[in-house]
């Protein structure tokens, strides 16, 4: 069992920056790719970005890329997003999850996941 406590969300301006956090505990996350995952209203969850703890490689979806940052702190055992250039569409609730899956863009193949932080960006 991996688990998994976001923080960070908040209510921000268009332009302004966030950094979301995830503290992951339980088994080593070694063997794990940590991902963020977002759900907007009336909206499918989508994948954000994604890094392998073990290696580091880091992955993410066109619509972030550029902006947001995905890194981990391996002594910590917590991974980051730090988003900046926040646009309104980046309103959604944040996931952390973890999956043992190649298939790190598959929103589906994630086993584990956090409760979820809310971002709101106002225009």
């Amino acid at each position: 069992q991996v688990q998994l406590v976001e923080s960070g969300g908040g209510l921000v301006q268009a332009g302004d920056s966030l950094r979301l956090s995830c503290a992951a505990s339980g088994r080593t996350c070694s063997n794990y790719v940590m991902g963020w995952v977002r759900q907007a209203p009336v909206k499918e969850r989508e994948f954000v970005a994604a890094i392998r703890w073990s290696g580091g490689s880091t992955y993410y979806a066109d619509s972030v890329k550029g902006r947001f940052t995905i890194s981990r702190d391996k002594a910590l055992n917590t991974v980051y997003l730090q988003m900046n250039s926040l646009k309104p569409e980046d309103t959604a609730v944040y996931y952390c999850a973890a999956t043992r899956s190649s298939w790190l863009y598959t929103v589906g193949e994630y086993e584990y996941w956090g409760q979820g932080t809310q971002v709101t960006v106002s225009s």
